[in-house]
């Protein structure tokens, strides 16, 4: 089929929730993407911060190609192999105890909060505690994870949602202090606010609500599921800061295509939430997911992409601070590492993804004036230079 066959069998049969761009792809490679009429696409969106490793990556496509011929599902009433493998390794990754394996990032989030109000219930046997989230922030559009995003407009066609949510302003300690009381069960962020416009968290801000959670018996969550796994030129970005959260939410580029999430609890979360019964999934760890999530973690050690980010990142800074100090629309830049973002005035941020993806460049935005580069990993110099090349002319 050609892009406009594809496109009216998709809007003829699938539930329009998406406005998507008036492109088809069937083919990925590397740092490119090419629709079905075969033009290439340098690709700065990686499925939403999705592929790390770029498409097709080929030690990862025959690992998984091998995992699809011995075995894809069992449940979770059994052990299996690929299981011990992903959990030990992403343990090791994230310098925490335990994991609990999803399909999504959102569902990562839902197992948090679960996680959480089970903390807080054994303590005292009450079910009052609230849980403290930020204004402007995005974790999902689950009713549980959508009760913790910060932001009326996901929110209001769905409400009421679940109860005992206060909202804080990110990098504000004194107004999270505000919000404290004494059935506050845990405060959740995202480390890098990605939804919201590409706002790094303050390290002071961080380490604040680490020492509120340590007075106070409250547990921390840190949503790593966009600026995660190297994004930021650290394995996690809480990493940068020092600051051990007590839950960790992971997903998108540690399946790096393939869906999976998990989120994470240190020993004493762990010891003291859920038990058999409490939470569960069909899919969940299924060993074609962690294969995948095993196999990444093997590339990122053995292609060193973590150090690739933290070598290559003050080159794509410099090239975007010289590329918003020419271009008009442009007033400025804000990120960390391989997840940045380029504020856009006097223009409609959407005109300038349109006008980029005509030029062959794929980017993507983030709350209503950002533009977000994501780029896979993988990127490098001679592709910095063209993405700004191509926004140049855009």
């Amino acid at each position: 089929m050609n892009t406009e066959q594809i496109k009216q069998t998709v809007e003829e049969h699938v539930l329009h929730t998406y406005n998507r761009f008036p492109v088809a792809f069937v083919r990925g490679e590397g740092m490119y993407l090419y629709d079905a009429e075969g033009k290439q696409y340098l690709d700065f969106a990686a499925g939403i911060a999705v592929h790390a490793l770029g498409h097709a990556h080929p030690v990862f496509t025959e690992a998984v190609k091998k995992q699809v011929g011995t075995l894809i599902h069992t449940s979770n009433l059994y052990y299996h192999d690929q299981l011990a493998a992903a959990s030990e390794k992403l343990a090791k990754a994230a310098e925490m105890d335990k994991v609990f394996f999803t399909n999504s990032g959102t569902e990562a989030i839902e197992g948090a909060i679960k996680a959480a109000r089970k903390y807080a219930w054994l303590k005292d046997k009450k079910n009052d505690h609230e849980i403290i989230a930020m204004h402007n922030s995005f974790h999902g559009r689950s009713m549980g994870a959508l009760s913790v995003t910060g932001n009326d407009h996901y929110q209001e066609p769905f409400r009421p949602l679940i109860g005992g949510i206060r909202f804080a302003d990110f990098n504000d300690l004194e107004s999270v202090k505000a919000q404290v009381n004494d059935r506050t069960c845990a405060i959740i962020i995202e480390t890098v606010q990605g939804e919201g416009g590409i706002y790094p968290a303050d390290p002071d801000f961080l380490k604040g609500l680490r020492q509120i959670c340590d007075e106070k018996d409250i547990l921390l969550i840190l949503d790593e599921i966009q600026c995660g796994m190297g994004r930021t030129g650290y394995m996690f970005a809480c990493q940068k800061y020092g600051v051990k959260p007590d839950i960790m939410t992971v997903a998108k580029a540690i399946g790096c295509g393939i869906p999976v999430g998990a989120f994470l609890l240190n020993k004493k979360t762990a010891e003291n939430s859920l038990v058999p019964g409490d939470h569960g999934t069909t899919y969940g760890g299924n060993p074609l997911a962690c294969c995948a999530v095993s196999t990444v973690l093997d590339i990122f050690e053995k292609e060193k992409i973590v150090e690739h980010v933290a070598e290559t990142a003050p080159y794509l800074e410099k090239k975007l601070d010289e590329l918003a100090g020419d271009v008009s629309w442009i007033s400025g830049r804000r990120g960390a590492g391989f997840m940045q973002g380029l504020v856009v005035t006097g223009r409609p941020v959407g005109e300038v993804i349109n006008a980029a993806l005509e030029k062959g460049l794929l980017v993507i935005s983030a709350g209503s004036d950002v533009l977000r580069l994501v780029p896979p990993l993988i990127a490098d110099r001679p592709e910095i230079d063209k993405l700004c090349e191509i926004l140049r002319a855009v």
